[in-house]
């Protein structure tokens, strides 16, 4: 068990199986906690499985096959249970298979040419030898120096996935292996592994092998030891690549998978001996461009094409152009291959790939510092006259003699290319106002200057996100922003007095009356808990404003939210008893008659007389000198007429308003006394 604590653990069932006086090493694989008891390093376990029988038999279950009519738990359980043993990483288990030289020949024995190789068996071999590889390396390195058939062994499964990485981290060529083990690694270039891998090219027909062949020597240019990767990037091993890419009668996989290697050859780096050894084969590279012989015909949803293309050609030439080199440019132009390449991405219309290599050779040639580029691309393969005579035809044409055909009794498709031709001429405008040549050419073409006037500016302006009004993407600078916000802010809102609103309903808990005690108890909280500021009222307004298309109004305008019960309390006004007095209050609260109501003006204020208060003789007394009546609360504005006219006259006049104002005491805080007049609103409303 992975924690042991006396007397709450049960007993184990390995344990169980231990303490029989005969018990195979079947029953212990058969049991479910055989792996944890092997990670919490049960000793009498560890002990029993490094024996040398027991490390043997571990080992014949993943190295043999299993008899035709064996039980379903030693074709597969067993196995995979002895692989996860030796996966455990146990020292001592390891120990004794790396310093016993007949236990690795039965390891090394699944790699023999009349062994049986299922990919079952393969995997759970290459998890056995790379945790050898990272626990063991320098044992399991002298062990395959020893032994070189190993490599050539390898090289042979190469199309099993598994056996591809156990080669991969053999060789160095993965970046977490072999950081303390360079010298050790060192006897691998003296041997032929590379020129055995790419060899696979050539002797195999099937497209895993090559997939495999291309993925290790791929990294072998990137993580491999620098005599390696020197040796890959050689001139002579360029040349054997070509020649197997270029051989006739050979499965188009093994032309894929070569170029694959030479465009990882040469990003991000530039081998100037690596570019040579390719510009030699270069030309009949580019003859596979040439599609008029082929007869194969691939049927597609808009017609079909005769034949298909490999875009990975186009590729290559892409990648050989954008390394800079003075040698490549001046042969590609004189092979024809820019020229063939543009005529491609206007007579295969839906290919993107295609699209999108031809589009960066284009531009990584107008962006050249050589004028013989930029001249080539404008006057030899005249890239502005073909966008211009694409855009008088911007759908498929029915000619069977060319690569693309439309099916017969279809309306036809608009061509796939127009927004790879849209970016290459509104490229070309921008590179024209740095550059003359491009410039001059463009200015020259009238027809290119009506259609950029006519079409091109009116397509910028459809297809400018900057300008849509659908709401979104109203811009792609500002993610937070939408139609939402833009209609908040066309309203009348008080953001101020907002943001106060907001800030007393969460104080008080109006949204939570169901747990009215705990909205009282976050009075107590500081300012900062419950502030709003004018960015936060805007959120909550955005996120709640469907309420503005209710009946009756909406909470979010700029009348105080306190008097959204109007209706309510009119139809049951009456005169009730107020709340409780302050703590700080010496008598009972006077009742409130009719013209004490609750005036809302124009200062969105709740105005009322609260429960009474002491008052200072100082505040009383300047109440008095200034006209004022005082009352036990504070100083208020007497009003014109005493309350029974005021009262009688209620339906004829509109009562003033009544600004409440009060003098705090040392004791009373301002969270206080709007307490009080919450508790003053609430009991008036109910």
């Amino acid at each position: 068990m992975f924690w042991r604590m006396t007397g709450l653990s049960t007993a184990s069932p390995v344990d169980a199986i231990l303490d029989k006086e005969n018990f195979k090493l079947e029953e212990l694989l058969d049991e479910d906690e055989i792996i944890q008891e092997c990670k919490a390093l049960n000793t009498r376990l560890i002990n029993f499985l490094r024996d040398r029988p027991q490390v043997e038999q571990l080992l014949r279950y993943i190295v043999e096959e299993a008899p035709d009519d064996a039980e379903k738990k030693r074709t597969f359980r067993f196995p995979f249970i002895a692989c996860e043993i030796f996966t455990c990483e146990v020292d001592i288990i390891l120990r004794a298979l790396v310093e016993d030289e007949e236990l690795m020949h039965l390891l090394f024995s699944f790699l023999k040419p009349d062994h049986s190789h299922s990919t079952l068996l393969a995997g759970y071999f290459s998890k056995v030898v790379i945790c050898l590889m990272l626990r063991k390396t320098g044992q399991l390195v002298n062990y395959v120096q020893g032994h070189p058939e190993i490599i050539s062994q390898l090289v042979d499964l190469i199309g099993i996935t598994s056996i591809m990485e156990v080669l991969i981290r053999l060789i160095g060529a993965d970046e977490s292996m072999y950081s303390n083990y360079a010298e050790a690694m060192q006897w691998l270039e003296d041997t032929n592994v590379l020129e055995m891998i790419v060899d696979k090219f050539s002797s195999s027909d099937y497209p895993e092998v090559h997939a495999n062949a291309a993925e290790i020597l791929c990294a072998i240019t990137r993580y491999a030891p620098p005599a390696l990767a020197a040796k890959i990037c050689s001139p002579s091993f360029v040349e054997r690549l070509f020649r197997h890419a270029l051989e006739d009668s050979r499965p188009k996989s093994v032309l894929v998978h070569s170029l694959s290697v030479c465009i990882s050859l040469l990003d991000p780096r530039d081998y100037p001996e690596t570019v040579d050894g390719m510009l030699e084969s270069l030309g009949g590279l580019l003859k596979l461009l040439d599609v008029s012989s082929a007869d194969s015909i691939l049927p597609t949803t808009y017609g079909k094409l005769q034949p298909p293309l490999e875009s990975i050609i186009v590729e290559f030439i892409s990648v050989l152009l954008s390394i800079g080199s003075e040698a490549a440019e001046t042969q590609l132009i004189r092979l024809g291959a820019l020229r063939r390449v543009i005529d491609l991405f206007f007579e295969y219309p839906f290919n993107n790939f295609l699209h999108h290599h031809v589009e960066n050779i284009i531009v990584s040639c107008l962006e050249s510092k050589r004028n013989v580029l930029i001249e080539h691309v404008l006057n030899d393969c005249n890239i502005v006259g073909k966008i211009l005579e694409a855009e008088k035809q911007p759908t498929l044409q029915s000619d069977s003699t060319k690569p693309t055909v439309r099916s017969e009794g279809k309306s036809p498709p608009r061509i796939g290319n127009v927004g790879h031709m849209t970016r290459l001429a509104n490229k070309l405008i921008q590179l024209g106002n740095n550059n003359c040549t491009i410039l001059t050419h463009l200015q020259q073409n009238s027809e290119w200057v009506d259609w950029h006037t006519n079409v091109l500016l009116k397509r910028n302006a459809v297809e400018n996100v900057y300008q849509w009004t659908c709401g979104r993407p109203t811009s792609l600078q500002d993610r937070g922003k939408d139609s939402d916000d833009e209609d908040f802010r066309d309203r009348d809102y008080d953001v101020a007095a907002l943001a106060n609103n907001l800030s007393q309903a969460f104080r008080y808990g109006i949204y939570n009356n169901d747990d009215f005690g705990e909205a009282q108890g976050s009075i107590e909280r500081d300012d900062e808990d419950v502030y709003f500021d004018d960015e936060s009222a805007e959120v909550v307004i955005s996120s709640l404003r469907l309420g503005d298309d209710q009946e009756g109004g909406s909470l979010f305008t700029n009348s105080n939210w306190f008097a959204f019960e109007e209706d309510r309390a009119a139809n049951d006004r009456s005169i009730g008893s107020l709340a409780s007095p302050s703590p700080n209050s010496g008598g009972t609260s006077p009742s409130i008659d009719e013209a004490d109501e609750i005036v809302l003006g124009q200062s969105d204020k709740v105005v009322a007389t609260p429960a009474p208060l002491p008052a200072s003789d100082s505040e009383t007394s300047q109440g008095a000198a200034a006209g004022d009546t005082a009352l036990p609360n504070g100083p208020v504005e007497e009003l014109e007429e005493d309350s029974r006219q005021s009262s009688s006259n209620t339906d004829e006049k509109p009562p003033e308003q009544v600004e409440w104002r009060e003098e705090l005491d040392s004791g009373t805080s301002p969270e206080t006394v709007r307490t009080r007049s919450l508790m003053f609103e609430t009991a008036r409303l109910n």
